[in-house]
């Protein structure tokens, strides 16, 4: 028996080693020939929503609740979809892409697919300096700053990375079988984010009873509600209620928990087909 806890100890400590290595090795791999180099995970978000606000901020800048400012109403946005579609994206290739390693060491599976969310969640951080930087400049305009900020840090990253393991989690093992998941992927992540207010509210959709069954998708889409999530102590410096916490709770738990489920059914078979 202590053979046993003392082989799942360092396992585990080996995972952990990989796991911190591939984290740093993807975040550097990102930019690693370019000039600015990691500079980059602040500057292009910004470029982003420069380009968006330019775009969209005449049609939707003036129908925003509680006469919030637009740059930031739409960054907000971007920093958190951009975290999951990064986290997912990266993901989804992660077994595939690392196959020597996964035969010629000892490492736990799910650590690739988790690498990349968690290299992700710290470009998203990188992101969230962008954010303070775009909210100082806007300040003139009446943004303002609020302590709220730091539930950014506990509850609600943390569940957006649970969300994006599960995601990724179901991607990596489905990907070793069928590679057109890939392309799949990419469409519905377009189309997620044309059915997630990122750069348009829904009050400016002037969503009416005959649009219920728009409705009801709108509001079953769980970055809906990690965006309005993020939205409310960042930008209104709202506490959300105990219903914010547990529909976020309860999407990282569902989405985390099945995903997990399905790589640990699949993962020894998927070694055979990658």
């Amino acid at each position: 028996m202590r053979k046993k806890s003392n082989a799942g100890a360092v396992e585990l400590k080996k995972s952990i080693v990989v796991l911190t290595s591939m984290v740093k090795r993807n975040v550097k791999s990102q930019y690693r020939n370019s000039f600015l180099g990691i500079l980059w995970t602040v500057i292009n978000p910004l470029l982003n929503m420069i380009v968006m606000a330019l775009i969209f901020g005449e049609l939707f800048g003036r129908t925003l609740p509680g006469n919030a400012d637009y740059p930031v109403y739409l960054f907000c946005g971007q920093c958190v979809f951009g975290m999951m579609r990064t986290a997912t994206t990266n993901g989804l290739g992660s077994l595939v892409g690392n196959h020597d390693l996964l035969t010629k060491t000892r490492v736990a599976h799910y650590v690739f697919p988790l690498s990349n969310v968690l290299g992700a969640a710290v470009n998203f951080l990188f992101s969230f300096v962008a954010l303070i930087v775009v909210m100082l400049i806007r300040i003139p305009y009446g943004v303002t700053f609020h302590w709220t900020m730091l539930l950014t840090f506990i509850p609600f990253l943390p569940l957006l990375i649970l969300f994006s393991t599960g995601i990724s989690l179901v991607l990596s093992v489905v990907y070793v079988y069928f590679r057109d998941i890939k392309h799949i992927y990419s469409v519905f992540l377009t189309l997620w984010m044309y059915a997630t207010p990122i750069f348009y509210t829904l009050d400016s959709l002037k969503l009416s009873q005959s649009n219920s069954v728009l409705n009801t998708i709108l509001h079953w889409n769980p970055m809906y509600h990690f965006v309005n999530y993020f939205r409310d102590i960042v930008i209104y410096g709202n506490i959300p209620g105990w219903y914010d916490h547990l529909i976020l709770f309860g999407f990282a738990a569902i989405f985390c928990g099945v995903g997990g489920l399905i790589f640990h059914f699949l993962k020894r078979k998927s070694m055979l087909h990658i």
